[in-house]
């Protein structure tokens, strides 16, 4: 038997798909009998539950570019590493903090672009720089992103996609959710997401505005929460758009079951955690046309250009006018989801690239 790893997986502040895929991945490290250690913000494990399920924790503030926080970032980092195997970073910051600890074996896995303007995006895209060229080995959620890690100056990259879990089974009656949902038996456009500037939920409004004022038409509802809630809702009035926020819901299987769509709006996504969820379990999906989301779903969803609100709302409604048509990307989404890696693939790539830098050593 290989003698079980001694692991260090280092996130940077998440609410979303990046904590829920270290998540994932470090249940089933341990799952397997190796011996890992989480590090990141203290936030992360009030929301992800690492010390609860006994999963040694080391806080540092791995959210904030603050030089003299940052320091103290990495001399967290430093320590938590020093008697590990491996140290697997994910996210840009992160990954360029856990570079700058001396450990010789980190690997980074890029999860997101940088998006945004000005100095922000100057930062992020030093943050790449320095994970790309000290990491040794840097591991991306796309092609896209992989071919932006080389011309960052990554000489070892390579793309490894992220599976989602599955979702618990649905729970609920269908007619009874839908009755506690006031929907009745209108059709329901759903999207699943963070309220957050790159998920482009103001497109959504704007695409189905008008709707509310047939009060028998379809519904929009949104699963999620964030900073965005008050100003969408706004929008929303403003526009007519029968937008619903539902906040954080934990029975995103039940709320899939009764979607007539699923919707994902965002300016970028790498292999979208929702979108394999929305197609596993049934969801005819519309989707922008970015990052790897093409390659993930194939001809399993409709996608339009992003950041175009007009073709956003035409796709929705002519999926919605067509039964025929859902049926049939319905049938091809739970298809090609099952050409995806699952989670036990997934864990054993990563497995082999941290036996492979152990024994380099």
């Amino acid at each position: 038997m290989t003698e079980p790893l001694r692991l260090l997986l280092v996130l940077g502040a998440s609410t979303g798909g990046i904590g829920r895929h270290v998540q994932t991945l470090s249940a089933e490290l341990v799952r397997r009998g190796h011996d890992v250690r989480i590090c990141g913000p203290a936030e992360s494990d009030h929301l992800f539950g690492w010390s609860a399920r006994r999963v040694p924790f080391v806080a540092a503030p791995l959210d904030s570019l603050n030089p003299f926080t940052a320091t103290h970032a990495v001399r967290r980092v430093k320590a938590a590493a020093a008697d590990r195997d491996v140290v697997h970073a994910h996210g840009m910051r992160a990954g360029a903090l856990a570079t700058l600890s001396g450990h010789s074996r980190v690997v980074v896995s890029w999860h997101n672009a940088p998006l945004g303007r000005g100095p922000r995006r100057l930062g992020q895209e030093l943050l790449e720089r320095v994970a790309a060229r000290r990491a040794a080995l840097l591991l991306t959620a796309s092609e896209d992103l992989a071919d932006r890690a080389r011309r960052a100056g990554g000489r070892r990259v390579r793309f490894a996609p992220v599976s989602a879990p599955p979702l618990p089974p649905a729970r609920r009656d269908p007619d009874s959710l839908r009755a506690e949902l006031g929907v009745g038996s209108r059709l329901i456009v759903l999207a699943v997401a963070r309220l957050a500037p790159q998920k482009r939920l103001d497109l959504l409004v704007r695409a189905t505005a008008g709707w509310a004022d047939d009060p028998a038409g379809p519904v929009v509802m949104v699963a999620g929460d964030g900073p965005l809630g008050p100003e969408l809702e706004a929008m929303a009035a403003e526009l007519h758009s029968p937008l619903r926020l539902l906040g954080h819901r934990d029975d995103v299987a039940d709320l899939l079951a009764i979607a007539d769509v699923a919707v994902l709006s965002s300016d970028w996504e790498a292999r979208p955690l929702v979108a394999q969820e929305a197609l596993r379990n049934g969801a005819a999906l519309v989707a922008t046309d970015v990052g790897g989301v093409a390659g993930l779903v194939g001809d399993a969803a409709v996608l339009v250009p992003p950041g175009d609100a007009a073709a956003l709302g035409t796709a929705i409604r002519a999926l919605l006018d067509d039964p025929v048509r859902r049926a049939r990307n319905i049938r091809l989404g739970l298809e090609r989801a099952l050409t995806w890696p699952t989670v036990e693939d997934m864990v054993d790539e990563l497995e082999q690239v941290y036996l492979d830098l152990r024994g380099r050593s």
